[in-house]
């Protein structure tokens, strides 16, 4: 019993060592401890001791459970993990961060090659299929993959020079009064959209933007203005010179619009367009154009200069200083170019001529004689100015006179108009003072009969009174039957309240003989009535 109570201790003490040992080693050489902002990578190594296991097919994680052998597609999050080395091997990989301001970019390593022409895989981390860039952007934000199966990079904004365009990726801030024109890159089967430039545009906001799929184009929206002007002559002072008409002279006569009059003589001119691109018109000018400077320097400026040379030599240099025909160069020429322009797909708000520069030779001539036509005009109304002032002077003088005759009528009207108010207060003073002395003999009267008619009603309210007194005892005597009985009922009623009566009887013969205790009996009535005696000091 002893050597078998022996052996069970030995057995307990070699188990208890045994998971001492065993826990030792976990916590020692299996124990992996992964701190905050790192994940853990797995590469299962098959079974060492019982022979290797199958290994995961090229391109593929491992499926350990099946007992394959390779890299494990799950990464273990932050804390403490235990896996034996000899059938593991772990590494700590960084997380990825990708801060604002910046976007992620990520490529799959695993899986089926695209079809030729194709680039871009569909999908999320640990959810392709297919080997290449992910079409998905990764924004802001702290993001765990397995390096063995993706790469991933982080951008921040990227600007890409092509001629004219800058085309910009990554993490695109489209500002306000700006548009985002779109050039996809590839075809995206889940929208069915090709690629090239796209007709939707992205409003104002902040957008991550795959360089690999798309480039962004920013453009400006709304009106600006644009002027073609001719050079200005100078002097030392760095002021205009002027021509003896006192118009600015030319430096240059191949600045500005310059082209012959269709009688010879050179013609300058300026010219201002207000123009600019609407929202649905930016896509349109990115694949004519490029940008916005392209379709100004490209087409607007071009366009301008074009037209107003086209049109201006169909006219004479007279025709285009004065009269009907300038005006109807300037409807002309603004028509002609709001039609290109809108040709185009670009909006027009004006077209302008502002100013046309004429030979001195064609000008002065022109300019005498309408001087001289504007000296007659001036002539004539001046003689027209002097008629009318002297009818004003002839109009304020009657106007005086008639002021003055206002002022005499006006003093007459005023005193006829005190006399006679003083006439007719004269007369309602008089007439007051007789309304008021009838008013006093009628309230004279008024009292007198007030005063008989108050002596008579009191006589007759005395009367009355008297009267009803009378029929009072009348009645009452009635009442009692006779007028023995009514006074003793008026002499019972003026009794005093504590009178006290006594009876006695007398019978037959014996009166005189009761009187005997008369005395006795009025004493006491009298001593009750009398007041208790004050005590003497």
């Amino acid at each position: 019993m002893n050597i078998n109570r022996d052996r069970i201790n030995w057995l307990g003490v070699l188990a208890l060592l045994l998971v001492v040992g065993y826990m030792v080693f976990e916590w020692t050489v299996c124990r992996v401890y992964v701190p905050e902002g790192q994940s853990l990578l797995l590469r299962y190594k098959g079974g060492l001791l019982f022979g290797r296991g199958q290994m995961a097919p090229p391109g593929k994680f491992a499926d350990y459970e099946q007992g394959e052998s390779g890299m494990i597609e799950q990464l273990r999050g932050p804390g403490r993990h235990f896996y034996c080395p000899i059938w593991w091997e772990c590494k700590l990989v960084p997380d990825v961060v990708v801060e604002p301001g910046q976007v992620g970019i990520a490529r799959s390593n695993l899986g089926e090659n695209l079809p030729a022409g194709q680039f871009l895989v569909d999908g999320d981390l640990g959810h392709t299929n297919a080997k290449g860039i992910l079409r998905k952007v990764f924004g802001p934000g702290r993001y765990r993959y397995n390096p063995y199966g993706y790469e991933f990079k982080v951008i921040e904004t990227e600007k890409r020079e092509d001629g004219d365009q800058v085309k910009t990726s990554g993490w695109v801030t489209i500002p306000t009064g700006y548009v985002g024109v779109v050039t996809n890159l590839s075809d995206n089967p889940a929208t069915h959209a090709k690629a090239g430039v796209q007709d939707n545009v992205l409003p104002p906001g902040i957008y991550p933007i795959n360089p690999r799929e798309q480039e962004i184009d920013i453009i400006e929206i709304g009106y600006r203005e644009k002027t073609v002007q001719t050079a200005q002559k100078l002097g030392r002072d760095g002021k205009l010179v002027l021509d003896e008409s006192g118009e600015p002279a030319v430096a240059d006569g191949t600045s500005g619009i310059n082209f012959p009059s269709n009688d010879g003589f050179p013609i300058n001119m300026d010219f201002t367009a207000i123009w600019g691109l609407m929202p649905d018109q930016a896509p349109a000018a990115v694949k004519q154009f490029g940008n916005i400077a392209a379709v100004e320097n490209k087409f607007v400026v071009p366009q301008i200069e074009s037209i107003c040379r086209n049109l201006g030599s169909t006219k004479g240099a007279v025709e285009l200083l004065v009269g009907e025909s300038r005006q109807k160069f300037q409807v002309d020429t603004s028509a002609a170019f709001q039609k290109v322009m809108k040709e185009k797909n670009v909006t027009l708000l004006y077209g302008l001529v502002r100013h046309i520069y004429i030979p001195t030779e064609v000008r002065i001539p022109i300019q005498n004689a309408n001087i001289a036509d504007e000296m007659k005009l001036t002539r004539e109304q001046e003689q027209i100015t002097a008629k009318a002032e002297a009818e004003l002077r002839e109009a304020e003088s009657k106007v005086k006179l008639e002021a003055s005759r206002v002022v005499v009528e006006t003093e007459k009207l005023v005193a006829e108009a005190i006399a006679e108010g003083n006439k007719q207060a004269e007369q309602t003073s008089a007439e007051t003072i007789q309304m008021v002395a009838a008013i006093d003999k009628e309230t004279a009267e008024f009292e007198a009969q007030a005063t008989v008619i108050a002596g008579e009603a009191k006589n007759e309210a005395e009367k009355v009174l008297q009267e009803a007194k009378a029929d009072k005892f009348r009645l009452a005597v009635e009442a009692f039957g006779s007028g023995e009985a009514y006074s003793n009922w008026v002499f019972a009623s003026n009794l005093p309240n504590d009178i006290k009566l006594d009876l006695f009887y007398a019978g037959p013969g014996t009166f005189w003989t009761d009187l005997q205790g008369l005395p006795a009996l009025l004493g006491k009535t009298i001593q009750q009535h009398q007041p208790a005696a004050k005590p003497q000091k």
